[in-house]
């Protein structure tokens, strides 16, 4: 059995029928927080139907159509990857993961899919990695972001769960647009639609228009952990944490003090050197704010790192020209 390892006293090597009884002891921890978006872990409930999962997958591996693998963290099992359909007539191959918690924040799922996907494209000469998620899914999409992939479009309502039907996000990376092992410190396509997707991101999850609920918790996953946030409006710049900027703002986009809110960029400018990057934006934004419409506009500039989980925001300030009412 070979053994890769991905860092941080952690290992990916092949799940196989034999491991059952502890790929359901995981499954149990992990079933939380998998079980809305992976098929096989509501089905994988008792012993007889973990190995009916994991003989699935041999069975796969077998005919070269499909494989797992686990992701062991100190020698427990956290989680894994896989390619869920690897056909090589076509050239075309799907990859999936899970996590159980215990596994996250340490971009282990990152490093594993890279490795997935550098032996589809060098050692089998794939043309095309597919991810696909489900929209509701955010961690996986933030995943095939980091993963350097372009959003191909969504299939509406494409399958049923729990009585209701779900749409299913496209994301993929060509073997063209994959960069040499040797080569990750170079700046690539990717490095910079993956910082673009970062900053939409970030600017999206304020949006409550249409009765939609934002969601400023994404905006965790997005900064290292010990990111900052400074507001420059003003002669007094206030320097904030990653909680005391989301918390109150998540309050006034939810509570009815601030509706019909978004904000997007008119333009910005990207530059990258080696492991670190810069970005400077100018935005607008539009909403209705204890009952009154405004709008307005500023600038952004926002320090981007290079991590093992791919880019991450390290830090954003910003300024605003006073808002005002539409004419």
């Amino acid at each position: 059995m070979f053994t890769k390892p991905l860092g941080d006293h952690a290992q990916l090597r092949p799940l196989e029928p034999w491991q059952a009884p502890e790929f359901l002891a995981h499954i149990d921890r992990a079933r939380p927080l998998v079980d809305p978006w992976i098929p096989w872990a509501s089905l994988t409930t008792d012993l007889a139907s973990a190995r009916a999962t994991l003989q699935r997958y041999a069975d796969l591996s077998s005919s070269d159509s499909g494989r797992i693998y686990g992701i062991w963290l100190d020698g427990v099992l956290v989680g894994g990857v896989m390619f869920t359909r690897f056909d090589t007539s076509s050239g075309v191959c799907e990859i999936g993961c899970w996590l159980e918690e215990a596994g996250q924040g340490r971009g282990l799922v990152t490093r594993a899919c890279r490795a997935l996907i550098d032996w589809a494209f060098t050692e089998r000469g794939m043309s095309r990695v597919e991810w696909w998620a489900a929209s509701g899914n955010t961690r996986s999409i933030a995943s095939a972001r980091r993963l350097g992939m372009t959003r191909d479009g969504v299939l509406r309502q494409r399958y049923p769960y729990r009585g209701l039907r779900h749409d299913s996000e496209v994301w993929s990376v060509l073997a063209q647009e994959w960069p040499p092992a040797g080569d990750r410190s170079a700046v690539t396509a990717g490095d910079r639609a993956e910082i673009d997707r970062l900053m939409g991101l970030f600017m999206d999850s304020f949006t409550n228009t249409g009765g939609r609920c934002a969601d400023l918790r994404i905006i965790r996953e997005l900064f290292v952990p010990e990111g900052r946030i400074i507001s420059n409006v003003g002669n007094d710049p206030v320097v904030m944490d990653l909680d005391a900027f989301v918390e109150p703002r998540q309050k006034m986009l939810t509570d009815g003090t601030l509706t019909e809110f978004s904000e997007w960029e008119v333009s910005g400018r990207t530059e990258i050197f080696g492991s670190v990057a810069h970005r400077f934006t100018e935005y607008r934004k539009s909403g209705v704010r204890d009952g009154a419409r405004f709008e307005g506009h500023g600038h952004k500039t926002t320090q981007f790192l290079r991590t093992r989980a791919g880019w991450r925001m390290s830090s954003m300030a910003w300024d605003d020209e006073p808002d005002r009412l539409p004419e």
